[in-house]
């Protein structure tokens, strides 16, 4: 099945749902950054909560980032979402390898560890909005409810499940949001609650070949509700070779000319990967003195300015003395 969210609302207008199945856009993030089983579950979680934060936002170009800063063996996880419905992410230890949990499962809040989760919501008007809370389990799902509870004062029941084969790959993975409004009736809340309690994974269901009408159905039992839309997923990656030379140029004039002056001396090009994708790009010792050059022109010039500065100064400063 082709990756996608829906979004729905129940017919009173008090339940809003999000319910995506992510299996393929989570797999490319494994693949890309050959990611090992518990790092894997992580980052596809945290893609897919991504996507929930991407399709909140409005206006074309804006774009949102989870951050997860753990302490656990995985390190820090990212993932950037957008309104289209286009994510990518990176975890800083992909290839971790701890014991599961005592049920069986993958311990995702142990290789995550204590930490934070910030919340980047760029919507272009000058300084991107942040939240941060602390990491309750570092399971992902918990966590994104945490935030939406204390950095957006909204309760949101959020579950997030990626199911990994034996061969390592993942074999379904999807999720759901639920939130609740404040004129929500207490029957609809009760008949909820029960739902989440008796729910089964959604990995589990999506692994069962549920669509996302059916799967809507079984988080919404006995709440009337229909569809708004659905969207369309996708892993992709925003990275250019562009890009990724103003990476090199924002090294600096002097680390910049050592990074030449050695590939020079070997012989060999200069190679960035994109964290996000996994890309290459490779610079050759040509390209990379002409960047030197590009710095060394804007030292001289911040450099001619500087001394255009003080000569006006004093100038202006020994005018004032002769009047």
């Amino acid at each position: 099945m082709e990756d996608f969210c829906l979004r729905g609302v129940s017919e009173d207008g008090s339940v809003k749902l999000w319910l995506a199945q992510t299996t393929n856009l989570c797999e490319e993030g494994r693949r890309r950054h050959d990611a090992w089983s518990v790092a894997a579950a992580a980052l596809g979680r945290l893609l897919t909560a991504g996507v929930f934060f991407g399709l909140n936002l409005k206006g074309e170009g804006d774009s949102v980032t989870l951050r997860v800063n753990g302490d656990g063996p995985l390190g820090s996880l990212a993932v950037v979402a957008e309104p289209d419905g286009a994510v990518r992410g990176f975890v800083a230890h992909p290839q971790v390898d701890i014991d599961r949990r005592p049920d069986g499962k993958l311990d995702v809040g142990a290789a995550v560890g204590s930490g934070t989760l910030t919340v980047i919501k760029d919507m272009g008007f000058g300084q991107p909005y942040t939240g941060t809370v602390n990491l309750v389990t570092g399971e992902i799902g918990d966590d994104v409810a945490q935030y939406y509870l204390e950095s957006e004062q909204t309760p949101a029941a959020v579950g997030l499940g990626v199911r990994i084969a034996p061969a390592g790959t993942v074999e379904a993975a999807g999720g759901f949001l639920l939130q609740v409004l404040p004129h929500a009736d207490e029957q609809v809340i009760k008949q909820l609650e029960l739902n989440l309690a008796n729910l089964v994974p959604v990995s589990q269901m999506v692994a069962q070949g549920l669509n996302l009408t059916e799967m809507a159905d079984e988080v919404m039992l006995g709440v009337p509700w229909r569809e708004l839309e659905r969207q369309p997923l996708v892993y992709r990656c925003s990275c250019s070779r562009e890009r990724l030379r103003g990476a090199l140029l924002s090294l600096g004039y002097q680390q910049l000319k050592e990074l030449w002056q050695d590939k020079q001396q070997a012989g060999e090009k200069a190679e960035v990967v994109c964290r996000f994708c996994g890309e290459k790009y490779s610079f050759g010792a040509d390209e990379l003195k002409q960047m030197v050059d590009e710095l060394d022109k804007e030292r001289f010039q911040r450099f001619a300015a500087s001394l255009q500065n003080q000569i006006d100064e004093h100038l202006a400063n020994n005018s004032e003395k002769e009047e």
